[in-house]
């Protein structure tokens, strides 16, 4: 494989399991240094060998954040990728188990409502936010300090979903997603002057522990729906991102790359 990001120091979140360690082992694979932050820095430390890390972040927490970036930058020296994949689809009380309940009982009952909103708590909604859209603001803030501090440009590479676009799951994570993805044009509008590229890779359904908790049926339904007539695969998902973080996607900014297998086209 080219070592396209050969010498370049990069974070991921989320990094130890799914679309994220498949991100960060691509990363590395193309020559880059990897610090991968996950609540569980044993595991994440456990995808990739020194000299890469795994740091121990809270991305939902301004003071976990800021103290991770402070070792990313005592460990690799700064930063010139940051790929947002933390994420959470779900959440306690967001309403999602009595979703599924009504949406099984529909089969039988075209009475029945299939809601989420009316069951949705504040807890829910804020347990999903947290995570997927203050993370990663919080994650890139902290980045784009020691990037601006370092004067040398950088990339950002948020994970968004096709979700934000359709609408098309839990209300929380699309709001949040769609959310991610304006902070993406955002940012790119106000960075490119400090030579800082910012865009995102919307996946469609992908086998991930994010999709491990739907029923059978809803999984097949989804794969269904794709031309491809399949769940994508996490490394598919991380070739998407190799190319935004490196310099073949040197003029890609404010990009919204979708991979999704003809689920639909935008």
């Amino acid at each position: 494989m080219m070592q396209r990001l050969k010498g370049k120091r990069a974070v991921v979140t989320g990094a130890a399991q799914g679309i994220g360690a498949s991100i960060a082992r691509r990363l590395a694979a193309e020559g880059a240094t990897v610090a991968l932050l996950d609540l569980d820095a044993a595991a994440a430390g456990a995808v990739l060998p020194a000299p890469h890390v795994g740091i121990a972040c809270n991305v939902a927490d301004t003071e976990s954040v800021d103290r991770a970036f402070a070792q990313v930058k005592e460990m690799l020296g700064g930063v010139d990728v940051l790929v947002n994949n933390a994420g959470r689809g779900s959440a306690p009380g967001d309403g999602m188990d009595r979703y599924y309940a009504a949406q099984a009982e529909r089969a039988t009952n075209p009475a029945v409502h299939v809601d989420q909103t009316i069951h949705c708590e504040d807890a829910g909604w804020s347990g999903v936010l947290a995570v997927t859209l203050d993370g990663t603001f919080k994650c890139s803030r902290a980045a784009v300090r020691l990037m601006a501090e370092q004067g040398t440009g950088g990339a950002i590479v948020n994970i968004g979903s096709t979700a934000g676009v359709k609408g098309d799951g839990p209300i929380p994570y699309c709001a949040a997603k769609a959310a991610v993805l304006g902070m993406t044009r955002a940012m790119a509008r106000e960075l490119a002057d400090r030579g800082i590229r910012v865009n995102a890779v919307n996946p469609g359904a992908t086998e991930t522990p994010i999709y491990a908790p739907l029923p059978v049926e809803v999984k097949e339904a989804i794969a269904a729906d794709s031309l491809m007539k399949r769940l994508a695969h996490p490394d598919e998902i991380a070739g998407a991102v190799a190319f935004l973080a490196g310099d073949d996607g040197s003029f890609a900014t404010g990009s919204i790359v979708t991979v999704n297998g003809g689920a639909w086209f935008d």
